[in-house]
């Protein structure tokens, strides 16, 4: 997707973001930390070369897919950590001046990522298990951070304890609860 024209970036960016909007790609892409991180790397990279040549077009699709992201529990909480800054720190303002959707997208995003944040109050569900995001510590479906509850949600059922480690992703695999 970070390859070849603008063009091809789009369309690349319009299909995983099609994906993204099915419940089954989402819950596919979010399955596992390898997967997710694979889509939000490729994302942030796009995202980095859209701040120094800016595309309406493709900042749209991708703002889409990072909004669609975060209406996964897990997927919302391991983006607070590694959402682009340019998408937090106002880069893109002045350019989605003229698009209202893309910029509601966009508040909506640090809307959602700000609640997931605060731990708990999230509305999130994740991927059929009920319950939230239960804090720093204690209750909901999660547990907390490094506290033992079990994940009740997309197929998995063992106990999740402490905060990843040696994982393929150096550690990164607690951020989707894995």
């Amino acid at each position: 997707m970070e390859m070849g024209s603008e063009l091809s970036k789009t369309v690349a960016t319009f299909i995983v973001q099609k994906i993204l909007l099915d419940d089954i790609g989402l819950r596919y892409i979010c399955a596992t930390a390898e997967r997710f991180f694979a889509v939000a790397t490729v994302l942030a990279q796009m995202v980095q070369a859209l701040a120094e040549q800016p595309s309406a077009r493709l900042l749209k699709h991708i703002i889409r897919c990072y909004l669609r992201l975060t209406e996964n529990q897990r997927a919302c909480a391991a983006l607070n950590s590694c959402l682009p800054t340019v998408l937090k720190d106002g880069t893109f303002n002045n350019f989605l001046l003229d698009d209202n959707v893309t910029r509601r997208w966009l508040q909506q995003l640090l809307s959602n990522m700000s609640i997931a944040g605060m731990g708990g109050g999230s509305s999130h569900t994740g991927m059929g298990g009920g319950g939230s995001l239960g804090g720093m510590g204690g209750g909901g479906s999660l547990g907390g951070m490094g506290g033992g509850g079990s994940l009740g949600g997309m197929g998995g059922g063992g106990s999740l304890g402490g905060m990843g480690g040696g994982g393929p992703h150096g550690g990164l695999d607690h951020l989707m609860g894995l």
